[in-house]
């Protein structure tokens, strides 16, 4: 199946590609952008962004969308990791700072207690940047869940992927229920912004793509982020079909029907795509809600 033509990216400037790389390889940092294959890399370094990637770059799950390695053996904590990231965020004087990971069964907490400690490095780094991390399901334990939202990040994101039918053969190891309810506990906790990502092309239907949506609200999500699955290699869950702008278009307005407050759509999206600009147009919006 050939890409559309509205699915072809420029490739990455390769000056700036080998500078982020040279500042990420300095720290022993990883990025989603990098392991995960994001089209989006070339627009994100060229401008001086990324989303950093803790806890190594081997998952402990094997998704069949993506990318990035998986296996038994992850590699150890590295526990200079938090400084390593909230200096790389400083010199990239970043306002805005996403922070995601592999998932870590291995760790009896998920590596929750890593993520508080990135948060806290950012925070004394860079006082004033927003932090918005993109976390696992923690294996549903909210205690390890907690440690992540009493640090205080402005965003707490979880990707529900995509519909509850196909989990088995797109995130075997992963709960559907167990994912809304992490949400849930996210939102209802009233110190952080929940944000969802979704994925189309997987061989989902229109109702239930729709049903998803309900969802992912009815748990308190306030954004959503909605994009095309393409496919790693051809070991991957096969691409069912390629999403057409105007359905993306389509998809966005019944979110925010459902009532959303912020809601990016399209081919290329991805789960940090623009993050910071959509917390600001969330904020934003809130703001004027609260003052009517």
């Amino acid at each position: 199946m050939l890409r559309p033509a509205w699915l072809v990216v420029p490739a990455p400037n390769q000056d700036d590609l080998a500078q982020m790389q040279s500042m990420l390889n300095a720290g022993n940092l990883h990025t989603v952008c990098e392991s995960a294959n994001c089209p989006n890399i070339g627009e994100c370094f060229s401008q001086k962004t990324c989303t950093f990637m803790i806890l190594g770059n081997i998952c402990t799950r094997n998704c069949r969308f993506c990318a990035v390695e998986h296996g038994q053996l992850p590699l150890p904590v590295d526990r200079e990791e938090p400084k390593a990231v909230a200096l790389s965020a400083k010199q990239l004087n970043l306002a805005y700072v996403v922070v995601t990971s592999v998932t870590r069964d291995d760790l009896p907490d998920g590596g929750a207690a890593h993520f508080a400690k990135t948060i806290q490095a950012i925070r004394q780094a860079l006082p004033a940047a927003k932090v918005e991390v993109l976390i696992p399901d923690l294996l549903g334990q909210f205690a390890s869940l907690r440690q992540i939202i009493d640090a205080g990040p402005e965003v707490i994101s979880h990707n529900i992927e995509t519909v509850p039918r196909l989990y088995k053969a797109v995130r075997p190891q992963a709960i559907y229920e167990r994912s809304l309810q992490l949400l849930k506990r996210v939102n209802t906790s009233g110190k952080n912004i929940a944000k969802a990502g979704i994925m189309l092309g997987l061989g989902e239907g229109h109702d239930e793509v729709l049903q998803t949506m309900v969802d992912i609200k009815a748990v308190g999500c306030r954004i959503l982020t909605i994009g095309q699955y393409l496919r790693p290699s051809p070991q991957h869950h096969p691409i069912m079909e390629y999403i057409h702008p105007t359905t993306f278009k389509m998809w966005e307005e019944k979110a925010y029907e459902i009532g959303f407050n912020q809601v990016v759509s399209g081919p290329m999206v991805r789960s940090s795509y623009h993050a910071g600009q959509c917390y600001a147009k969330t904020f934003r919006s809130e703001s004027k809600k609260s003052r009517r």
